[in-house]
């Protein structure tokens, strides 16, 4: 038995990840969780901290209560420093999968969604730490033109002088990628825009705006990304999707579609070694509640097929 088949799996009492479900479905202290025993659907319109709670409680089951819990409190971080010039603090967990891409010198690297910068910073680090000599060509993606500041601020400050690696900023629609670049690159790192339900339940003005079709928008969206990266990835490349999401539509739901439409241009691979992940039908998931404060983290690693 490998010691991925030992690893915990995750259980949802509601399966929303198949396709059809993404094109169909179009204060912290604030939030009480719902007795789970409550399982009528609401209404699709219906929004705010109660429709929120409704909704993950019919997904996660009795689980949630904890798990909300969790959410309502600050993540920890872990510090990034030699040999970068100033320390970065991020989530274990996406240091983990970021720094989990075996990144080897001359190869070209997309990060497609860089900003903040903490995951960029990641592959920078672990690779300037194994080939303090080596270079690789880093190509970070933003299409806000403030996030793409805050972008070039992070690189600008982390990264040595030293460092040889050619690193470029760029402003494309990820969801168009494949228009500009195709069969290109040996590593891509797809950490999409999300649900963010860690932030979400922080921020009681845009909790109080949500509801169930909100995923179901992102959904669309992140699987338009995860489209363009298979285009732009070379044959034999490394796909590592990446979400800080609860939604099971976000995460196993965008790679059961690419699956259905795509699934002859690529294949699953074991997910990446994170301290406290779950496996997932596709992927593992990373919970606060069970990994010590750690996540929420998605990650599924694609391999593109070779042609012969």
């Amino acid at each position: 038995m490998s010691h991925q088949d030992q690893k915990p799996q995750i259980e949802y009492s509601q399966h929303d990840t198949t396709p059809s479900n993404i094109e169909s479905q179009q204060t912290p202290a604030s939030i009480k969780p719902t007795s789970t025993e409550h399982k009528t659907q609401e209404p699709a319109q219906r929004k705010g901290p109660e429709s929120f709670d409704r909704h993950y409680s019919q997904i996660f089951a009795g689980r949630w209560p904890k798990l909300l819990e969790s959410l309502q409190h600050e993540g920890i971080h872990q510090e990034l420093g030699h040999p970068l010039c100033k320390s970065y603090y991020l989530d274990p967990s996406s240091a983990e999968a970021a720094g989990a891409l075996d990144i080897r010198p001359g190869m070209r690297v997309l990060d497609m969604c860089a900003a903040p910068g903490g995951k960029s910073v990641a592959i920078l680090h672990k690779f300037l730490s194994i080939y303090p000599e080596g270079a690789f060509n880093l190509t970070l993606n933003e299409r806000s033109a403030a996030r793409r500041s805050r972008l070039q601020r992070v690189i600008t400050s982390s990264i040595p002088d030293w460092s040889r690696s050619t690193i470029r900023i760029t402003s494309h629609d990820a969801r168009k990628w494949g228009l500009h670049e195709q069969n290109t690159y040996d590593v891509i790192l797809l950490d999409t825009p999300c649900s963010s339900e860690r932030h979400l339940v922080q921020e009681p003005k845009t909790l109080s705006e949500w509801s169930p079709k909100r995923s179901a928008r992102i959904a669309l969206d992140a699987y338009a990304m995860l489209a363009a990266a298979l285009t732009a990835l070379r044959p034999g490349g490394i796909l590592l999707y990446l979400t800080c999401a609860l939604s099971p539509l976000e995460n196993d739901g965008v790679i059961a579609k690419a699956l259905q439409r795509r699934g002859s241009e690529f294949e699953i691979l074991a997910p990446p070694e994170l301290h406290g992940s779950e496996l997932s039908k596709h992927g593992c998931l990373v919970l606060p509640d069970r990994a010590g404060g750690r996540g929420p983290l998605f990650a599924a690693l694609l391999n593109k097929c070779v042609v012969r």
